[in-house]
């Protein structure tokens, strides 16, 4: 883990990041009262750095600081990388359906936005910055009504999958049949999602029927990663993937196979899944059958 996010016992610190040269400077307690009111002001024009995205104690939601757009990304990464709704960030930037950004465009992070509901049946997804390396990619996700989930008990015991579980409108099933080593937590260990532990090239499987949103490793943490987007409210994750087996813009079925779990962005072989509400990090065990 990078020491450039590290908290210390006895020193509180201050980053201002540059848009221009990405550089990142450690102020100490002692100057932090003579730079109080212009933190505003920098943090407006400042980036994140990626030390954040390794740092155990650093927890998304962001609302602060600013995000420029590299080639080839689309605002449901960049949302998702924020803990934020590709909605809300959207509106937040004055950004509207098909939610297109580009190369080099600024996101700032400081803003709320609210997130509207569309009277269509469907909204076409974030349209991606245009990359050189690869042709933009465009789809459109249907848009279901979403229902709370039901309250139950976390992870089940480990045994094969069987059946499915609908909540918000979506039927989910397990995208693999492996031993949940790690729980969703909101507190001290922060965990996201749910781990799985499995072996090298084992089948992941789409947890339901969508839209691939996202397919790459530009997300620090979490390998080589897919989001699907399923409808307005739900998106889910699958991580550390050995190899990609789907594209973005692509259509995938429940229990279709969309990748070989693996061990990148990690230290062992697992599948690392999230489901996302309205940009929230949900527990999967509540979404998923019992088993």
């Amino acid at each position: 883990m990078t020491n450039l996010y590290r908290h210390s016992k006895a020193v509180l610190r201050f980053r201002l990041w540059s848009v221009g040269d990405g550089v990142c400077r450690d102020l100490s307690a002692k100057r932090a009262a003579t730079l109080a009111l212009l933190m505003s002001a920098l943090m407006l024009a400042g980036c994140n750095t990626n030390a954040i995205y390794g740092d155990d104690l650093y927890n998304p939601p962001v609302y602060w600081g600013s995000h420029v757009v590299k080639p080839g990304e689309t605002l449901y990464g960049i949302a998702w990388r924020y803990g934020r709704d590709y909605r809300e960030l959207g509106d937040a930037n004055g950004m509207s359906p098909p939610w297109t950004i580009r190369a080099g465009q600024v996101l700032r992070l400081d803003q709320k936005g609210r997130i509207r509901q569309t009277a269509q049946a469907s909204s076409p997804p974030p349209r991606q910055a245009p990359a050189a390396s690869q042709p933009s990619a465009s789809a459109k996700p249907p848009a279901r009504t979403a229902s709370a989930p039901p309250s139950r008990a976390a992870t089940p015991p480990s045994q094969r999958t069987t059946g499915s579980q609908t909540v918000g409108n979506i039927r989910w099933q397990w995208p693999h049949s492996g031993t949940v080593i790690a729980n969703f937590s909101e507190s001290g260990k922060v965990n996201k999602g749910i781990d799985i532990a499995g072996k090298p090239g084992d089948a992941v499987k789409a947890a339901a029927g969508g839209n691939v949103v996202y397919a790459g490793s530009g997300l620090l943490g979490y390998g080589n990663l897919i989001i699907v987007n399923h409808n307005e409210q739900y998106l889910s994750a699958y991580a550390h993937n050995r190899k990609i087996l789907v594209q973005e813009g692509e259509d995938v079925k429940a229990g279709q196979v969309i990748a070989e779990l693996g061990s990148s962005g990690t230290d062992k072989p697992v599948l690392h899944f999230e489901i996302r509400r309205n940009g929230n990090p949900v527990d999967p065990a509540r979404y998923l059958p019992r088993r």
